[in-house]
């Protein structure tokens, strides 16, 4: 299982990285578990970029990909790119949909064909727009899944970054949806559900291997389809009381199952 490679997605432990010298520790500590990559999410915007770049360097790790917001794409583009020049990170992500596009199937395409815009303008500069998803797109419109609607609109230069916590809260199958966005997913995020999505209300992320999700055929998933990198994330590691804990149990089990760090 080396096709692709296992990272940390910061917003995890976003309450111990919000100024430069809780950013530079914790990624020691995830470094010294065993994460060589990382995504850039909730760190402090006040830590300038050059010094995020700086404390990369010093700790040894790579950033993949970052999550933005929908203004940061749509009155902020040129900073955007110029700070991911800076940080060498060539996926852009956006975390989630603005809510005005939600309530439709026509909000769904407007947005897609507003992302596809944004999406090619980053490809011009060499970088590359991520669409990160949760259980809303997974609403029928019609009959038709709001996600369909994105997987038929996005253009080329516009991938998915697929959540798997969020795509079964949503009520489908993540190892389904891997193989559907075969070659238009270079990054996804590994995420466990302990518990049920019935009603939304009976389940909880918890660390990679101690809830229900199928890992052997998410992993088998992401090695056919040909992903490269994958961020851990558990949303709420950050309110526990050992946040960086979380991330080990997560890497601690992947390990097991033979995953590349």
């Amino acid at each position: 299982m080396k096709n692709f490679v296992i990272g940390a997605q910061l917003y995890s432990v976003r309450n111990l990285v919000q100024d430069a010298e809780g950013l530079k520790n914790t990624l020691k500590s995830l470094k010294e578990m065993g994460y060589n990559t990382c995504q850039l999410s909730g760190q402090s915007r006040d830590i300038p970029d050059e010094v995020v770049r700086d404390i990369l360097e010093e700790t040894g790790m790579t950033p993949v990909v970052t999550h933005n917001s929908m203004d940061d794409f749509d009155k902020e583009l040129d900073a955007l790119i110029r700070r991911h020049k800076t940080w060498n990170v060539k996926y852009a992500g956006l975390g989630s949909m603005s809510g005005e596009y939600r309530t439709s199937a026509e909000g769904f395409k407007k947005f897609a064909l507003h992302i596809n815009e944004i999406a090619k303008k980053l490809a011009d500069e060499g970088l590359t727009f991520v669409y990160h998803n949760h259980a809303f797109e997974f609403e029928r419109f019609d009959g038709v899944l709001g996600m369909d609607i994105l997987f038929d609109t996005f253009c080329p230069e516009a991938q998915f970054e697929l959540d798997t916590y969020w795509v079964q809260a949503g009520g489908c199958d993540p190892v389904a949806w891997i193989k559907k966005v075969n070659g238009r997913m270079d990054v996804g995020h590994f995420k466990d559900m302990a518990g049920c999505a019935e009603n939304g209300q009976h389940h909880k992320m918890v660390p990679i291997g101690s809830g229900n999700l199928n890992w052997p055929e998410i992993i088998r998933a992401c090695e056919e389809t040909g992903v490269k990198y994958v961020e851990i994330e558990q949303d709420n590691a950050a309110d526990t009381q050992c946040p960086l804990g979380q991330m080990k149990s997560s890497i601690d089990y992947l390990k097991t199952l033979g995953v590349t760090f």
